[in-house]
């Protein structure tokens, strides 16, 4: 691989394969054919890597070949220990990775195996897992482990205060919500002088961009912004920026909350969105827009939403700290994928929300409307122990975030 990237790295030819690639192109290569292929190449070495530079046509990544056959383990493990934030990828001989956009397919007889290096500053040992032939994985959630292993451990053991300090939150649980639950919504938004600003963004495109207009303009609310960006340049654009910064309500919709995350995560954006609530409006969602208010992301994975927990994508915006929100709840019976996270992350308190249901949360006091329930999944050391493990709640009821119970009703 060494004698390849003497002869084109850097040069008119790599940025040719790059530009063929842009255009849709296929590039593959074997042995020194595959290791060329990331921008950090190990180029030598039997048991310790010799680092040198290759193409960077799979970012974030050290790619070693001959993996088991030659047992390559120990220095592709070393390799991504000096260097963390990278991903290590193993291929065994007659073994391929397929990779297309972000998604990553094993073909052939052998395996493929993801490598994680140590965390010194939290105690994290190296990681690696295999995969064989028909797995697939997504290439973002892999980049986005490496990375969160160098950072502070998530969820943190310290449950915060679960409270929303100023505003008001609408959670919706998916599956419509009557005209009521959207009145509620803009006069939590101000009213008559509500500006409504429409994140469509867990949908993928093409985005109408009058998506999310006709719920507000029957209860006769016209002053409604669709945002439909998620490129970082357009996210930051000044007309996204500008809308978010006179919003009283923002509305996220539904479809894969995943896609939330990669659009506003450590954008100018986001904290805007927050902003929202400090000036004390409102933010809502439904679905996919009420999972991404939660500390925890429940159903992060690019690769489906059958899993309630996803390594690389189980961060939430926060909006409603401490939580993980799972919604359609009794409707696709996920009762016993909440009480899975809670057991493996007790300082999480789960919140499922049936279908056309709402949870509005002012405070530290989250009040239920509309024809499901919502149930409480609570795990902390001083839980009121109930016989199905969780709290449902009904609509008119209320809950008390500090006590973990139910309002009592003043006379």
């Amino acid at each position: 691989q060494q004698k390849i990237a003497d002869a084109y790295v850097g040069t008119l030819f790599e940025e040719g394969v790059l530009a063929l690639l842009g255009r849709g192109g296929v590039v593959g290569g074997s042995s020194a054919g595959a290791a060329i292929q990331s921008r950090m190449m190990i180029q030598g070495g039997k048991t310790e890597a010799n680092i040198g530079q290759g193409f960077d046509f799979l970012p974030s990544t050290i790619i070693d070949q001959h993996f088991t056959a030659r047992n390559r383990l120990t220095r592709l493990m070393g390799a991504v220990d000096q260097h963390p934030l990278k991903v290590g990828l193993g291929i065994d001989e007659q073994t391929a990775l397929l990779v297309e956009g972000r998604i990553m397919r094993v073909v052939g007889v052998g395996k493929v195996t993801v490598c994680y290096g140590k965390s010194d500053k939290y105690g994290l040992q190296a990681q690696q897992k295999t995969y064989e032939h028909g797995a697939t994985l997504d290439l973002t959630s892999l980049r986005r482990v490496a990375r969160a292993r160098q950072e502070e451990p998530f969820p943190p053991q310290k449950t915060p205060t679960i409270e929303v300090k100023r505003g008001a939150l609408m959670i919706v649980g998916g599956g419509g919500m009557s005209l009521e639950l959207v009145k509620e919504f803009v006069k939590l938004a101000g009213g008559n002088d509500a500006k409504i600003v429409v994140l469509p963004t867990a949908m993928p495109d093409p985005l109408p961009g009058t998506t999310g207009k006709r719920m507000f303009a029957k209860v006769g609310v016209t002053n409604v912004t669709v945002l439909t960006q998620r490129k970082l340049e357009d996210v930051e654009s000044h007309e996204m920026l500008r809308a978010l910064k006179k919003a009283t309500g923002v509305w996220f919709g539904g479809g894969r909350q995943w896609r939330f995350v990669d659009a506003y995560e450590h954008t100018k954006a986001f904290p805007l969105i927050l902003a929202v609530l400090k000036r004390g409006g409102v933010i809502g969602g439904s679905s996919a827009g009420a999972s991404i208010q939660g500390d925890y992301l429940a159903r992060g994975n690019p690769l489906g939403n059958l899993d309630i927990m996803a390594a690389g994508y189980d961060r939430g915006f926060g909006f409603l700290p401490g939580v993980a929100i799972d919604q359609h709840f009794a409707q696709r019976n996920r009762f016993a994928d909440m009480a899975s996270l809670v057991k493996r992350y007790p300082q999480v308190l789960g919140v499922g929300i049936d279908e056309a249901t709402a949870l509005i949360v002012k405070g530290n006091v989250a009040e239920v409307r509309g024809p499901g329930k919502v149930h409480f999944f609570d795990r902390s050391p001083d839980a009121v122990k109930t016989d199905l493990g969780y709290l449902s709640v009904p609509s008119g009821k209320a809950f008390d975030f500090d006590k973990r119970s139910v309002l009592e009703q003043e006379n």
